[in-house]
């Protein structure tokens, strides 16, 4: 994969609709060759599908934090499955250095948060947390 393809799945990612010919043009390549790029991303299965994705109405009016956990070794399965139990959490990343995992948490007001937090850091296991209020969103592909 090379730096046309990387612009390709950029392009595609922020509008998979986009026409062939629009994206050659923003790209400034032949519409022949963003066609037979975007076949070969997808028989090579670096692109697996496309999708429609909804807006949750009430996205701007939502509260995001980042939570990062240092927790016992022994203790990360139990401790994830308690985390899946919060609705307010969009995503668990297990990471390395000074902390063990990565969790990203939405919620329409920060005192629900500020609970939750409290909660999280509350569970046997988790040593320590360090949050992380989310401002805006620059690059969301999701």
């Amino acid at each position: 994969m090379d730096d046309l393809d990387r612009r390709i799945i950029a392009a595609l990612q922020h509008n998979a609709r986009e026409s062939t010919t629009k994206l050659a043009a923003k790209l400034g390549v032949a519409r022949t060759t963003v066609h037979e790029r975007i076949t070969r991303l997808e028989e090579r299965g670096i692109i697996a599908g496309y999708t429609v994705v909804l807006r949750d109405p009430d996205e701007g009016n939502r509260v995001m934090v980042v939570v990062l956990l240092e927790v016992q070794q022994k203790e990360t399965g139990r401790i994830i499955k308690r985390l899946e139990a919060y609705p307010e959490i969009r995503q668990c990343l297990s990471i390395n250095g000074e902390y063990d995992l990565m969790v990203s948490a939405e919620a329409p007001r920060i005192e629900d948060l500020d609970i939750l937090v409290d909660e999280v850091g509350r569970i046997p296991g988790v040593q320590r947390t360090n949050t992380l209020v989310v401002f805006g969103r620059r690059i969301d592909r999701v």
